[in-house]
């Protein structure tokens, strides 16, 4: 009887182990996804057009990123599907929009992210942009093609994560922003503009990456209203990090700027994080951007070819793991050749489909907050949070709103690449 007990304690110790795992690796592919390339280059441009006033925009971006993930987190945990499949469940067709439109978009977020790797080697060692993306990108299929890619990709998502983190921190340690300045203008800016706000979003909320954790939660086997409460305590965490590392890398380019640093925007082979990192601690400071670019590079590459693919679902029933890790392989592999061939500007490239996905995002959204709300034969017996949806269903009519307030300029980036 006492064996007995033992083994069911250590059968206990072991799924929560497995859980907890399964939800930290969730966590940081949410984070490391919302921290690419196109996050650092969108904060760098915005910062150099809005200054202080850019911190209202990200103060936005994590107030609807928490309301985005807590629902988008609960209802694929509770129903226990991909996001594609729940939304044809709830409006039949919905779902094969929803998956074309984040392919798409993850697609194209995976060319810049490649780009955004080949930067930061260019910057580490000189390394020509196009031999540095087809390194960065060989090094992500070679992630995918291990025999236990699962585990390299979760290992892989976590250390990337940590260490741009701390490259972050160390980089507003030395430029000593203007911190009373940045808080006053969070709340109570001089001057708003929804395009940017919109590209913001898109950037760390939008198209795939809202989906990036919950499909890794999804496929880890942390799903069901057992692991519900773990589930939200955990992105609430999440997000909580990623808000406080949004804002501390605003505070250093903010820093930079007011420093006075003439940043170069308008060129075609225009590096705006590059300048300011360089500007604010030299040769130092130049490959500490060359660092962390490529370690957004490289993860939030890992990261939109694994929630892309994840959405192939919708076209495909039953992918096994393994042809998923084929066409995640396949996937990268297309991105590379295009920026190979292509050669579009990353800093436009990033902008744009920031922007692209923030226009995105609301249909995702409206689609989840409506099986929330409404569809009890998808959500079972949980009793949904009431506040968590009526916040939903007004953070879906802003990203609504500002979607529409934006359409235009956000296409308007396109002039840049």
């Amino acid at each position: 009887m006492d064996e007995e007990r033992i083994n069911m304690s250590l059968l206990k110790s072991s799924l929560l182990s497995d859980r907890q795992w399964a939800i930290v690796a969730s966590i940081f592919m949410m984070a490391t996804s919302a921290m690419g390339p196109g996050f650092l280059t969108q904060t760098a441009v915005f910062t150099v057009k809005l200054g202080a006033a850019f911190g209202f925009a990200i103060l936005v971006s994590i107030l609807i990123d928490y309301v985005v993930q807590q629902n988008i987190w609960r209802v694929v945990t509770l129903t226990q599907m991909r996001a594609s499949d729940i939304a044809n469940k709830a409006l039949p067709g919905s779902g094969y929009l929803l998956a074309f439109l984040v392919i798409l978009g993850g697609f194209f977020f995976s060319i810049g992210n490649i780009a955004g790797a080949a930067l930061g080697l260019n910057a580490l060692f000189g390394l020509d942009t196009k031999w540095g993306g087809i390194l960065s990108g060989a090094l992500a299929i070679l992630i995918f093609a291990s025999r236990k890619a699962t585990l390299a990709m979760d290992k892989s998502m976590i250390v990337l994560g940590l260490l741009k983190i701390i490259l972050i921190i160390i980089v507003a340690v030395i430029v000593m922003p203007p911190v009373g300045q940045a808080v006053h203008q969070t709340f109570a800016p001089d001057q708003i503009d929804f395009a940017i706000i919109t590209t913001i979003v898109g950037g760390t909320v939008g198209g795939y990456i809202c989906y990036a954790g919950a499909h890794r939660l999804l496929d880890k086997g942390a799903v069901g209203p057992e692991n519900i409460d773990e589930v939200a305590k955990a992105a609430t965490k999440g997000i909580v990090v990623v808000g406080i590392m949004r804002y501390v890398l605003f505070l250093a380019f903010l820093g930079v700027v007011v420093s006075g640093a003439s940043i170069d925007l308008a060129s075609h082979n225009a590096n705006p994080a590059a300048q300011a990192f360089q500007y604010a601690a030299g040769t130092f400071g130049y490959k500490l951007f060359g660092l962390i670019f490529w370690a957004a590079g490289i993860s939030s590459t890992i990261g939109a070819a694994y929630t892309s693919v994840s959405f192939f679902s919708a076209f495909k029933k039953n992918l096994t793991p393994k042809q998923s890790n084929y066409t995640t392989i396949t996937f990268i592999a297309l991105a590379l050749l295009l920026y190979v061939v292509l050669g579009a500007t990353p800093a436009g490239l990033l902008i744009f489909v920031g922007g692209f996905n923030g226009l995105v995002l609301p249909i995702g959204l409206s689609i989840f907050v409506y099986v929330a709300a409404c569809r009890k034969d998808l959500m079972g017996n949980y009793n949904y949070p009431k506040w968590l949806i009526v916040l939903g269903a007004l953070t879906c009519v802003l990203t609504w709103w500002m979607g529409y307030m934006s359409f235009t300029t956000v296409f308007n980036y396109l002039t840049k690449l």
